[in-house]
């Protein structure tokens, strides 16, 4: 496959808009899609994951020396193509590229296999619903956002051109460069925003982008791989807050993965894709990427935290063992510091706002501190935070807890929601909570206790340093006082907090010490020279020469 030639590309420039139109609008003013008889006898999930294998062999082979092999290359292409139509853009970096043969071989396995349907074009099309989650298109897209008619025909055709003009032209560098694979997934993302009503099987596309490499420094390096997977794997409100003015990017997260992936990431040529730059853990943590993984954490630990769901009689039981340890151990406060706070309906507000508010943000406010401040103790700090919350999830699942506000016949007060009929069938439910038996161990009062130690170590004052511990101090006070926590969820929090800076300490010690696990292996010792009286005499032949 030769080098681009500037001329034969700027003709190229004038014929794409013709060529990738003209698919776009047989897919899009049918009913739904263009459908050839190939894609009828591969329906749904098997159609676009064929597709995508076929198209991605095919254009591995087109590279390769031999003609049978290009032939091979050009009728996967071909096949893949007639699969799903858009993959047609395929051929424009490979015609670009001065690949004419396997370009025509696929253009001509592509017209057999949609010749038979030509007599019968009322079944080419697939029915798709308007504007449906599913079609992560730019029609679906702009169908969406309230578009139809004439002004979405004409933003679809609009913003397609420009996104196949910058696709095909990053393509073709890949392709040169020697980056098939590469070259191949951010065309794919292109047609992938170009098919409406196409099967997510083709955000396989996003995936495969993964094999490029996009930031210099090591923290960099991570981001678009992590973007792109969790783009494909889960749902966009999972990545985003669920508010009404993200709701737009939530509904297209792989559409807009695709087209950054196609348009704008600056993946580095092979010359520069090696190591990245800086030592493990060196420098500061990319914020993007940061962000990223506390709203998935977040996401994961309401999951978890929602279907570690124990039984009523269950949790009611462990409950009473609860308060009988206590008692036996003279600890049993829990009570008349409720009654306490439910016969002051200030202090009882002000609990319920402390309970509800105080568990994200002062945590969060931390975090971000020691990402402008400290980056070097982020990592650890953050760490230290997740596997607390590891631990803590863990008790969820193999101690499912009544907190006291649902233990029956104590007399203990929800001072946030009142007192509840324990009979009702939605019982539990005016709390709001997915999982109203997590409550031990207390990641309350184990998130606050790891604000008060990171604050210890790390903050500029005296005053603050202590103060620190105040945090966990009140917030015990708070979850008991609500009727939300017995003593030892608390005790249990701060168990979870241990056990997660250990295992934070462990994993960092393991990371660090890998890395130079070559350099601390001993050198092999040289064997020793063999003695003067049995060395063979050199011939002259075998001496080195003179320098001059």
């Amino acid at each position: 496959m030769g080098p681009v030639d500037v001329g034969e590309w700027r003709r190229l420039a004038g014929l794409w808009p013709l060529a990738v139109g003209g698919v776009v609008v047989v897919r899009t003013w049918g009913e739904g899609g263009a459908r050839t008889p190939l894609a009828e006898a591969l329906p749904g999930a098997a159609g676009g994951a064929c597709a995508v294998a076929l198209a991605l062999g095919g254009l591995l082979l087109t590279g390769r020396p031999r003609a049978a092999e290009r032939a091979a290359g050009a009728a996967l292409l071909g096949l893949a193509a007639a699969l799903e139509p858009p993959l047609l853009l395929l051929l424009l970096p490979l015609l670009a590229a001065g690949a004419r043969r396997p370009v025509l071989g696929a253009a001509g396995v592509w017209a057999a296999a949609v010749a038979p349907g030509l007599a019968d074009a009322g079944e080419w099309f697939r029915t798709a619903a308007p504007g449906a989650a599913e079609d992560q298109s730019l029609h679906g897209a702009l169908l969406r956002l309230g578009l139809t008619g004439t002004p979405a025909r004409a933003g679809f055709l609009a913003l397609a051109a420009v996104v196949c003009a910058l696709a095909v032209r990053r393509a073709v560098r890949y392709l040169t460069d020697g980056q098939p694979v590469l070259a191949a997934a951010v065309t794919g993302c292109a047609a992938l925003a170009l098919a409406p009503g196409a099967p997510p099987q083709l955000q396989l596309w996003i995936a495969l982008t993964t094999v490029g490499r996009a930031g210099r420094r090591r923290a960099d390096r991570y981001v678009w791989p992590a973007f792109a997977l969790l783009a494909v794997g889960v749902d966009g409100d999972v990545l985003l807050p669920r508010l009404a003015v993200m709701a737009p990017l939530g509904e297209n997260v792989p559409l807009l993965a695709a087209l950054l992936a196609a348009c704008a990431v600056p993946f580095l040529p092979r010359a520069q894709a090696g190591p990245p730059e800086g030592a493990p853990g060196a420098g500061r943590p990319n914020l993007v990427l940061e962000l990223l993984l506390i709203r998935v954490g977040y996401w994961a630990y309401s999951w978890v935290r929602g279907h570690a769901d124990g039984d009523r009689a269950t949790a009611e039981e462990h409950g009473r063992q609860v308060l009988g340890l206590q008692r036996v151990l003279g600890l049993d406060v829990e009570r008349g510091l409720n009654e306490a706070v439910a016969a002051r309906r200030w202090l009882a507000d002000a609990m319920d706002l402390y309970y509800a508010t105080f568990h994200f943000a002062v945590p969060l406010t931390i975090l971000g501190w020691l990402l402008l401040r400290h980056p070097g103790a982020y990592r650890a700090a953050r760490s230290g935070l997740a596997f607390t919350t590891l631990f803590g999830l863990a008790g969820f699942w193999l101690y499912p807890l009544a907190p006291p506000r649902l233990m029956p016949g104590l007399g203990y007060i929800d001072t946030a929601n009142g007192v509840q009929d324990l009979d009702s069938p939605r019982y539990g439910a005016l709390t709001g909570i997915s999982n109203p038996y997590a409550a031990m161990p207390s990641l309350h009062v184990g998130w606050s206790l790891w604000c008060a130690l990171t604050l210890w170590r790390l903050a500029p004052w005296r005053w603050l340093r202590l103060a620190g511990f105040a945090y966990p101090l009140a917030t015990t006070l708070v979850v008991m006082g609500t009727a939300n926590h017995y003593l030892l969820d608390a005790v249990g929090g701060a168990a979870a907090v241990a056990l997660g800076l250990a295992a934070s300490s462990a994993v960092g010690r393991a990371l660090r010490l890998r890395p130079h696990a070559e350099a601390l292996r001993p050198a092999p010792t040289p064997p020793p020279p063999a003695p003067a009286s049995r060395r063979r005499p050199e011939r002259p032949d075998e001496r080195e020469p003179e320098r001059v």
